[in-house]
């Protein structure tokens, strides 16, 4: 059957080209083993020729699937399911993109994607280490093009194809209840693309700009450990276990700081978007992210010990090892649905859990062969470490954070456990601080390490020349955290007065961290920047822990309301953590008058916009902020809420939106009653009643605005209520260049809305009176205080300017070993 307004076209090149990805990659990797296996420089030669054509063709139908799609998406192409389940007509353009990552299919394109740009300078750069290195790339492309086949083998479907039409998907048989409208009975009528109105739309958490840029750099992240780890598969392969150390240093600290920006931007994302009030609530995907990034930091460091004094190698093979595989492991668990019930960012099951886990299987238990038949011809050095020397520390160092790692996946685990174990064990009542509680002392340990490592020399280091080094900055450190302790009022109430005895030497550690490595860079390095990378890297990390400590430990409520609304499931302690707001009524919230000004709607969409105004008391403090909320948006029950922030060097003003009047029950269909009145006459109404005090004229008004000719009627009012109280009220009627304007006056508490409309020459006036018995206006608003934030988003630049710099450095050293 011929479907009507069907483009089959686009859809029919990316399947070939999915299937060209597929294939070309398979070619890749048999080829680039061949080249490594090869006796002779011919056959190599020839099997890498093979290899690099058959890479640059994969290349170039990734780049074309996503192309494609892109066009399809963009071009709101609602007949392939893909572009009809993330996207829609009233989807903004810059916004397009994050229609790639809502998908499970398109966020594995995006880690083809960057595979295929580090192959390609792999190809460029790597030499002698091209085949083996490729291998592990090329036979890793091969394993994402099979999460995008879409192919059934023997029965069994591979992948999930992203140019699959509506109405051959599972949802099509439900698209009725989801923005499309056509009989169920007969879903496969020729012309269904005219009963599809829309599509199903971008999950509106999404639509925020950190989530255009979060998704790439992350997967650029994840792509890039593969990098460390091929190189340290091919110094096992090859049996070159020291040499391979040198080209894979500056790829692990490139991965380093794009991974750790890419974790910290979905945390910028997670405060801007989210409301759980932070940027990281121990969350079972934020764990997932973070653990191969620590695992990478200790093999980091691992590397340098053994660059410097031959120590650690084995450890070094072990952790980028591990590294590469958390990346699995975190893709299994965030993508087969295990985490459905812990984690509000994990993927729902596609159905390819068991793909997932044979990917994951088959590099593991590659990886740890290999690394378990060679573990004894690597190199090791026997000799221990003396305690007086850098490398022993550094290893320290690496293993508390091996461990620290180890214990969060261990946590995040526990879904999988009780799967593969039919056990039933309960996540910890409070998972917030059954993880602070152990990351803490972590924060503690690597706090004085980063601060005393670099005074000590490799190999062994004088008494005397250490203290002579780290005496000074201890002592401003010691001075420093002492004020801050004093007079910071860090009080952490939420737990045990231990826990905030723990938060103050935390506090301490990081200020001694930030403080003797930015002294190190001038005494140690004498100011010489391009070999201060590690030592700013440093300073940024102690900023980070300063930064979560005083934004956690300080963290103020503001909203405190002892009469907040209380909505469903919200108890008497949230309610009086949020203060209710009705429309035009300032409340006092601390130094702050606190007025919800206005709201709008988006037009397409049920989502709103609120306007809530701040005013200072106490100073010439004033702003406005516009945090929207939306309910039932794209199945999601109940409210939904985007926060805004005014932003100090100092803190955060945080607000969001917790409650507000359902909108279908607040539209006002009453009409005024026209009364006429006289200065002096009283009027009642159903509260009370009120008097006309006068009427004025003003003809001195901008001319700009009225025109020539206009002028201002003013008629203010005493309203006098059943309950005592008087209020004030001046509603006006305009003329402004040859139009008449009323301009109403609201008497909100009492449902009043008074309108000038008419005033004859012996100053009676005409007056609409409007009584509204529809619930008033309102929302609830919880605003929070967060100190110093800020230090913590400034150190995360400045660790990754840091972690630039070293290896930009390590870069520069290999050019000028190669040339020698």
């Amino acid at each position: 059957m011929d479907y009507i307004g069907e483009h089959r076209l686009p859809g029919q090149f990316g399947h070939f080209f999915i299937v060209l990805s597929l294939v070309a990659s398979l070619v890749a990797s048999f080829s680039y083993f061949k080249a490594t296996q090869s006796k002779n420089d011919i056959d190599g030669g020839y099997w890498k020729r093979l290899a690099r054509f058959a890479f640059i063709t994969e290349c170039i139908s990734v780049f074309s699937i996503f192309a494609i799609l892109f066009y399809i998406i963009s071009s709101h192409l609602f007949e392939y399911k893909y572009a009809w389940q993330h996207s829609s007509r009233s989807l903004e353009v810059k916004y397009l993109l994050s229609c790639f990552w809502e998908g499970q299919e398109g966020s594995f394109l995006l880690w083809s994607i960057w595979h295929c740009v580090l192959g390609l300078i792999l190809i460029k750069t790597s030499k002698q280490w091209e085949a083996p290195v490729m291998t592990v790339v090329s036979f890793a492309q091969f394993c994402l093009a099979t999460m995008l086949a879409g192919l059934y083998i023997f029965g069994y479907k591979i992948g999930s194809n992203p140019f699959i039409l509506l109405r051959e998907s599972d949802v099509f048989s439900v698209a009725p209840g989801m923005h499309i409208d056509f009989d169920v009975n007969n879903p496969v009528r020729s012309d269904y693309l005219t009963m599809i109105k829309d599509g199903n739309d971008l999950n509106p958490l999404l639509q925020n700009y950190w989530m255009v840029i979060h998704p790439p750099v992350l997967f650029m992240g994840f792509a890039s450990t593969i990098v460390p780890f091929a190189f340290a598969m091919a110094g096992l392969w090859t049996r070159k276990f020291g040499e391979w150390v040198r080209p894979a240093l500056p790829w692990a600290l490139f991965s380093a700081a794009v991974l750790g920006v890419g974790i910290m931007m979905g945390a910028k994302w997670a405060y801007e978007s989210l409301t759980f009030g932070g940027y990281w609530a121990w969350d079972p995907v934020e764990n997932a992210s973070l653990v191969p990034w620590l695992v990478l930091i200790s093999g980091i460091h691992t590397l340098l010990i053994y660059k410097h004094s031959g120590h650690s190698l084995r450890a070094s093979f072990l952790f980028f090892i591990l590294t590469f595989f958390f990346v699995l492991y975190s893709t299994f668990l965030t993508r087969s649905g295990i985490l459905g019930e812990t984690s509000v960012h994990a993927f729902t099951d596609l159905g390819m859990n068991a793909q997932l886990f044979v990917y994951m299987a088959l590099f593991a238990f590659a990886a740890f062969v290999l690394y378990g038949t060679r573990y004894r011809d690597i190199p090791a050095i026997h000799k221990e470490e003396s305690s007086s020397s850098r490398e022993f520390w550094m290893f320290i160092g690496s293993l508390v954070i091996f461990l620290s790692a180890f214990v969060i996946i261990g946590k995040t685990s526990l879904p999988v456990f009780n799967k593969l174990f039919g056990t039933k064990i309960a996540p910890p009542e409070n998972p917030e601080f059954s993880y602070n509680q152990i990351q803490i002392h972590v924060a503690i340990i690597l706090g004085v390490l980063t601060a005393i490592v670099q005074y000590l020399r490799y190999k062994s280091t004088p008494a005397k020349f250490f203290w002579k080094g780290i005496a000074i900055p201890t002592a401003i450190a010691a001075v420093a955290a002492a004020l801050v302790l004093q007079f910071g009022d860090i009080n952490y109430r939420k737990e045990t007065f231990g826990f905030l005895v723990f938060i103050w030497v935390g506090v301490a550690a990081s200020i001694y961290a930030i403080i003797a490595n930015a002294g190190y860079i001038w005494v140690g390095l004498k100011g010489k920047l391009k070999l201060s990378g590690g030592s700013i890297a440093h300073v940024g990390f102690g900023m980070v822990l300063l930064g979560i400590l005083l934004s956690s430990s300080k963290k103020e409520i503001l909203s405190f309301n002892r009469g907040g609304i209380t909505m469903q499931g919200m108890d008497a302690k949230e309610a009086g953590e949020n203060i209710t707001l009705i429309k035009g009524m300032p409340v006092q919230m601390g130094k702050y008058d606190v007025t919800y000004v206005s709201d709008s709607m988006h037009p397409k969409k049920q989502q709103w916009y609120y306007s809530i105004h701040f005013k200072s008391r106490t100073d010439d403090e004033e702003f406005t902020l516009k945090p929207d909320a939306f309910v039932n948006y794209k199945g999601n029950e109940g409210l939904m809420a985007n926060p805004d922030a005014r932003h100090y060097w100092n803190h955060d003003v945080f607000t969001y939106i917790s409650a507000l009047a359902n909108p279908d029950k607040t539209k006002d269909t009453s009409t005024y009653h026209t009364k006429v009145l006289k200065p002096g006459d009283s009027l009642f109404y159903s509260q009370g009643y009120m008097i006309l005090d006068d009427v004025t004229a003003r003809t001195d008004v901008p001319k700009e605005i009225f025109g020539p000719d206009g002028s201002l009627h003013e008629a203010p009012m005493r309203i006098f209520s059943k309950t005592g109280s008087i209020f004030s009220l001046t509603p006006k009627l305009a003329l402004a260049k040859g139009n008449m304007v009323a301009i109403p006056d609201t008497v909100t508490s009492e449902g009043l809305v008074i309108q000038l409309q008419k005033v004859n020459p012996d100053k009676s006036v005409e007056l609409g009176v409007k009584e509204s018995d529809v619930p008033l206006e309102y929302v609830a608003l919880k605003a929070y205080k967060f100190p110093f934030i800020n230090l913590l988003w400034f150190g995360v630049v400045l660790t990754a300017i840091g972690i630039i710099i070293s290896m930009v450095r390590r870069i520069s050293l290999n050019r000028l070993s190669t040339n020698r």
